[in-house]
């Protein structure tokens, strides 16, 4: 045997250029599947549920108003039935404060007043507070949906 046989052959470009895109190939297959896996599950939190109890409608006696913070809803209770405000400004999203002696809501923020119907009184808000639905729930209990929202007038009727 002559010295050339047992050396092993080298390897070329070609081959391990060939070797490397294959393998560079096989890993952006793979990192693409695992990435569409991942993408199947939910990166967020749902959202969670705009409905909530406020009690029986004997609670709410014409002439309540009851603020539910937490929610960012008053419930309020006139002769003609019961419904619920959003707290929210609909000018840039300050939280409004009922302003039980002159009977209307105030935006801290850029002075916004809104009547106990909802309705400008004062601008820079471009539109009513949100009105959502209220609905008689089983055991006697009525529900707020924050999901729902009504026109200026509805009212649920008790």
């Amino acid at each position: 045997m002559s010295h050339d046989e047992n050396v092993e052959p080298k390897c070329c470009r070609r081959d391990f250029l060939g070797k490397a895109g294959v393998s560079a190939f096989l890993t952006a297959v793979g990192l693409a599947g695992v990435g569409s896996l991942v993408g199947l599950s939910p990166s967020v939190m749902p959202d969670p549920s705009k409905q909530f109890k406020i009690g029986p409608p004997q609670d709410f006696p014409p002439g309540t108003a009851r603020v539910f913070e937490e929610e960012k809803v008053v419930v309020i209770s006139d002769e003609e039935g019961i419904y619920a405000l959003s707290l929210v400004c609909t000018h840039l999203g300050c939280v409004v404060t009922l302003d039980k002696g002159r009977e209307q809501f105030d935006c801290p923020c850029h002075g916004s007043k809104f009547t106990m119907e909802g309705m400008v009184m004062k601008p820079p808000a471009p539109r009513s507070l949100d009105r959502y639905e209220v609905s008689l729930v089983s055991g006697g209990q009525m529900m707020v949906d924050q999901n729902v929202r009504l026109g200026p007038n509805e009212k649920l009727k008790v």
